[in-house]
């Protein structure tokens, strides 16, 4: 073989070897321990939903419950927002759903 071919088959023999190893190193995951009491990653502890200068739905998104408050009728706006019911998120998907009242309502 000539020197210059030779220079070419070791330059790309070379760089398949560190082209693979650059692939293996992508590919190695580090291992992790899992715990079974760990906390799944999550999104914020509330969503709002809907939000107006009378009224706020909002939901928990911890204990899969949607809030609702709303102000008084005869109040102006900007008035203090009441809770005025919930509703337990985990009973969608069944044929009715009852909604829980305010304590006080």
């Amino acid at each position: 073989m000539k020197a210059s071919l030779r220079n070419r088959v070791v330059a790309a023999t070379v760089a398949a070897v560190v082209v693979a190893g650059l692939i293996g190193l992508m590919r190695m995951q580090p291992a992790h321990a899992a715990r079974d009491d760990a906390a799944p990653v999550s999104g914020p502890r509330y969503s709002v939903v809907e939000s107006e200068a009378h009224n706020l739905i909002v939901t928990d998104n911890k204990s899969n419950t949607l809030y609702f408050y709303t102000i008084d009728k005869e109040k102006e706006v900007g008035s203090e927002l009441k809770l005025r019911g919930s509703i337990d998120l985990n009973q969608v998907g069944k044929s009715t759903i009852m909604p829980n009242k305010a304590a006080g309502q």
